[in-house]
């Protein structure tokens, strides 16, 4: 057994390790390892974030991947390849680079957004990033990388195919098959099936919509329904997508010139993603639009707003239009509202929300569920089964869901007769070559939460008390005793979440003052010296006192001074 363990560990063999994007949508991190267990090169291919999911991560900014495991194998660390520029697959360099600092591999698009956001936020990083051309190659000791051609719904996105000694793999990113992408080139299906001629040994492939059937719609579609609505609205008109969308941009612009309106801008991602888009080519640089500021100079028939906040975010512009608090834009009876976008899973209450509100203020509200003002970017089934056919792998990964989007993935991956399928989690390491692939190790994976300007752990700290908090608010005790433990003064209390009056007509915290002083009388004076014995004795009688008329157990605190 030692000998075998040891041969193994001696082992030349190429590994795959996700850390994030494997059993959920979002926070995409990937590694490839290659050579020997103690002398493994990695390779990470993107580094992105989730968001919080209400009040589950009460207070938190952002939700960042876990990276202890690669952390303490950075010296192996060869770089990080970004395969395009959606958050949960590069929103996370800039906090987590100083952990690695390692090279940054990416397309001009995806580069100019992520200094955009350097340069937005502040941010100085020696950063050593890579610029690498569209279908160019970059080799990274035993990992030659050749970027492949892919349509989605944001500039340059990227498969990227990975040569190592142990043979091909073809890492697909995010994709969709759609022939008449607004902006960019549709995938380059002509490479993917010679790619798949010379041999591609694993298919490490998108899931998102593996449950969904048919072939997804193009995004010129959308363009065409949106200048078709655009041209009938009396009135105002305010649209609202994903900033990173560029071709949507394009096709709202478009739809508003066509339409004889002007276009006007509201929320900074949006005038950062024009800007840069416009740099690199994929906009215009006549394109005119209008500030926030100039909306309410325009007539209602002659202008459209294009907005930040399709997902609920509570500060972006939609959320402010609905709200009236806005300073620049005001919607009213008649003005017409389009979610250009999908509702991400968890966002459904706040998109909800702002959609009432906008209703209520006697808006016309259309979504994606009364007609086709979006497309999905991912690939549905029937562009699945292309895939597999261009590609003609020996390994099957799917990458990119929830659980049931991977198993939906890889009953598919098995009906089109690929000979081994394996559903891989976070934080499963997995053998790809030589030989069948066979699950190895573990490495620890979660969730890291940005908290304001702090990167705390998730299941300890600031917001685990802030979720205790939500649930059974807060109970504050003051005391004031002498180095002798005399009581010098009435102990007074503070409550935070908490009933102050209970069904008698009582006061709760005449109850609590009444068995805090009790517990103080109930001990001895020496022993009042002892802080620690004193607090905690006091702490757990007023949180008793709570539960006992309650029914919930507050978070008690005890702030003892001593005189």
């Amino acid at each position: 057994m030692a000998e075998r363990t040891k041969a193994r560990h001696d082992a030349d063999e190429l590994v795959y390790l996700p850390l994030g994007g494997a059993g959920e949508i979002g926070m995409n991190v990937y590694l490839y390892g290659c050579g020997p267990e103690q002398r493994r090169q990695w390779l990470m291919v993107d580094l992105g974030i989730t968001f919080p999911e209400g009040e589950f991560d009460p207070g938190v900014d952002v939700i960042l991947p876990d990276l202890r495991f690669i952390e303490e194998e950075r010296q192996n660390l060869l770089g990080i390849v970004l395969t395009h520029a959606h958050e949960d697959h590069f929103g996370a360099v800039l906090d987590l680079w100083p952990r690695l600092k390692v090279p940054v591999y990416a397309t001009p698009f995806t580069v100019g957004l992520l200094k955009a956001k350097m340069a937005e936020n502040g941010v100085r990083l020696p950063i050593p990033i890579h610029k690498l051309p569209i279908g160019g190659r970059v080799t990274l000791g035993p990992f030659e990388i050749e970027l492949v051609t892919m349509a989605h719904s944001i500039p340059e996105p990227n498969a990227l195919a990975i040569r190592t000694p142990h043979g091909m793999v073809l890492h697909t990113g995010d994709w969709k098959i759609d022939a008449t992408p607004v902006t960019g080139p549709p995938t380059d299906s002509a490479r993917l099936d010679a790619l798949g001629r010379a041999g591609i040994d694993v298919l490490v492939c998108d899931s998102t919509n593996a449950m969904r059937e048919g072939i997804s719609p193009s995004e010129r579609e959308v363009a065409s329904t949106l200048a078709k609505l655009v041209r009938e609205a009396p009135r105002r008109v305010a649209i609202t997508t994903f900033a990173s969308n560029v071709g949507r941009v394009l096709a709202v612009a478009e739809a508003a010139r066509a339409a004889g309106r002007r276009l006007v801008i509201a929320g900074r991602a949006m005038h950062r993603i024009i800007e840069v888009a416009k740099e690199t080519g994929y906009l215009p640089r006549s394109l005119e639009v209008l500030d926030q500021r100039e909306f309410e100079y325009q007539a209602a028939h002659e202008v459209v707003a294009l907005c930040t906040g399709s997902q609920g975010e509570s500060r972006a512009a939609m959320a402010r239009i609905a709200e009236g608090t806005h300073p620049d834009i005001a919607l009213g009876k008649d003005d017409l509202v389009i979610f250009s976008s999908r509702t991400i899973p968890g966002n459904e209450k706040s998109v909800g929300r702002i959609q009432n509100l906008l209703t209520r203020r006697g808006c016309r509200v259309l979504t994606d569920t009364d007609g086709l003002v979006h497309v999905t970017g991912h690939p549905r089934r029937e562009e699945l089964k292309r895939m597999y056919a261009w590609c003609r792998p020996r390994v099957a990964i799917p990458m990119h869901g929830e659980a049931r989007h991977l198993a939906a993935h890889a009953e598919l991956a098995r009906a089109a007769g690929v000979p081994h399928v394996e559903v891989v989690y976070n934080g499963e390491m997995i053998r790809l070559a030589p030989g069948t692939p066979e699950r190895i190790d573990e490495a620890p994976s979660g969730r890291l939460f940005r908290d304001g300007r702090l990167i705390v752990p998730s299941g300890e700290g600031p917001v685990r008390e802030r979720r205790r908090l939500a649930l059974v608010g807060i109970v504050v005790v003051s005391l004031v005793l002498s180095r002798q433990g005399e009581v010098l003064a009435e102990p007074e209390v503070a409550f935070d979440g908490v009933p102050n009056e209970l069904a008698d007509g009582e006061m709760l915290e005449d109850r609590v003052l009444d068995v805090v002083e009790g517990t103080l009388k109930g001990i001895k004076r020496e022993r009042r010296r002892d802080a620690g014995l004193v607090t905690e004795a006091v702490r757990r009688a007023a949180r008793a006192a709570v539960a006992e008329v309650w029914g919930k157990k507050p978070i008690c605190k005890v702030l003892l001074t001593r005189i």
